[in-house]
C-alpha cells in the first residue's frame, strides 16, 4: 500500500493489476530520467533529458519514447517527482514545471499512472537494496520489519520513510527538509543566528542542500569576516579546493555533522529501528570523507536517549538511480 500523499489515476479498479510494459521515471529539479519496464519485469537503461530543454513534463516523455522507439508504447506509469503529491495538480518545487495527473494520463493513453514523491520512492527502494548497494557508518543492526527512514540531500533536502507489513509495507511522503534547522554548538547558533537575517525561516533544506552547503560556506566566511567566493556545492566539497580555502572544508565538516542532527531527529520521530538510509546526489560523492566525519557522533549524541539511536544502523546508498528502482516496485504493485 502507499501513503495518502500519491495520486493515481487509471480507468481500472485500483486494484486490477495492469500487464504491459509500463513507463518510469525520475523527475527532479535539473532532470528527468525514463526507463521502460518490460512486463517480466527487466527494465532498460535509463536515459536523462535536461528539464530545461522541454517546456512540458508531457513533452519531454514524448521526447524519450521517440527516442527510446519501444515496439509497443507503454500502457502504464510510475513517475517520481521532486514534489508534493497530494492531489491531481502538481507543480515541481524548485521548478516551474507543473501538469495535471489526469490529462497527462489521458495524453499518453496510459490505463494506469500513479505519481508519487520522489523521496518516498526511494523509501520503497530500500527492501530491494543488497549488500553491494549500501555503505554503513558507524554501528548499530537492523531490526527486521521495524520503520525506515530515508534522509538526503541534493537540490533539496528530500526526507521520507518505509513501514513493512505483510502485505508488502507503507511509504509515507512528506516534507521533512523543510524543518526548522537547531543548532547544536554555539557556532552553529552563531551561524543560524546570520541566517535567520537572511531568510524568513531557516530550515534544515537551507542548510542540508546544494543551494544549503553555499549558504553555509558564505555564512563561514562572513562570521570570520573574509571574502567569499562565487563557489558552487561541488567546489566546497572538492579536497583540491580545501587547502587554497580552508572555509570550504570547514562548511563540508559542518554539513555532515548538521545531517547527523537532523537524520537522529528522524531516527527518533520514527523509531526506525530498521535504519536510516542516506540517499541524495552529494553524499555519495564524498562517502570517504562522510564515513570519517562527525556524521554518527551527532546522529548518536541524543542525551537520555543516545543509548536507542545507537542501536539504530545508519547507511549510505551508493546504487545509481534509487528512486527508479522505488518506481518499478510501485509498477509491480510490489508495495
Amino acid at each position: 500500500m502507499s501513503s495518502v500523499e500519491d495520486y493515481v489515476a487509471t480507468d481500472v479498479s485500483a486494484a486490477q493489476r495492469v500487464g504491459g510494459i509500463g513507463l518510469i521515471g525520475d523527475i527532479g529539479a535539473t532532470n528527468a530520467r525514463f526507463s521502460l519496464v518490460q512486463p517480466g519485469g527487466g527494465a532498460s537503461p535509463p536515459r536523462v533529458y535536461a528539464l530545461n530543454d522541454y517546456p512540458s513534463l508531457p513533452d519531454a516523455i514524448e521526447a524519450y519514447l521517440r527516442e527510446e522507439r519501444p515496439a509497443q508504447k507503454p500502457v502504464q506509469a510510475v513517475l517520481a517527482v521532486a514534489s508534493p503529491v497530494t492531489e491531481n495538480q502538481v507543480t515541481l518545487t524548485n521548478h516551474p514545471w507543473t501538469f495535471s495527473v489526469k490529462a497527462l494520463r489521458e495524453q499518453l493513453g496510459l490505463r494506469r499512472l500513479q505519481v508519487v514523491n520522489d523521496f518516498a520512492a526511494n523509501a520503497v527502494a530500500v527492501p530491494h537494496l543488497g549488500a553491494q548497494d549500501v555503505l554503513q557508518v558507524g554501528g548499530g543492526v537492523a531490526i527486521k520489519n521495524a520503520p525506515i527512514g530515508v534522509i538526503g540531500p541534493g537540490t533539496g533536502l528530500g526526507v521520507s520513510a518505509f513501514v513493512p507489513s505483510a502485505d508488502g509495507g507503507a511509504m509515507i511522503a512528506g516534507e521533512g527538509g523543510h524543518v526548522t534547522m537547531a543548532p547544536t554548538t554555539a557556532q552553529e547558533s552563531a551561524l543560524l543566528d546570520l541566517m535567520r537575517s537572511r531568510f524568513d525561516h531557516v530550515s534544515a533544506e537551507r542548510i542540508l542542500s546544494g543551494p544549503g552547503l553555499v549558504n553555509l560556506y558564505n555564512a563561514l566566511c562572513e562570521l570570520a569576516g573574509t571574502p567569499a567566493a562565487s563557489y558552487s556545492a561541488d567546489q566546497i566539497t572538492n579536497p583540491g579546493i580545501w587547502n587554497a580555502d580552508p572555509h570550504t572544508h570547514e562548511a563540508t565538516a559542518m554539513f555532515c555533522a548538521m545531517l547527523g542532527t537532523v537524520a537522529g531527529n528522524l531516527a527518533l520521530t520514527l523509531g526506525a529501528r530498521g535504519g536510516i538510509y542516506i540517499s541524495g546526489g552529494i553524499v555519495p560523492r564524498m562517502s570517504a570523507f562522510f564515513a570519517q566525519s562527525e556524521f554518527r557522533a551527532r546522529f548518536e549524541a541524543k542525551g537520555r536517549l543516545s543509548d536507542y539511536v545507537a542501536t539504530i544502523p545508519t547507511y549510505l546508498i551508493t546504487r545509481q538511480l534509487p528512486v527508479l528502482l522505488g518506481a518499478a516496485a510501485l509498477l509491480r504493485h510490489e508495495c
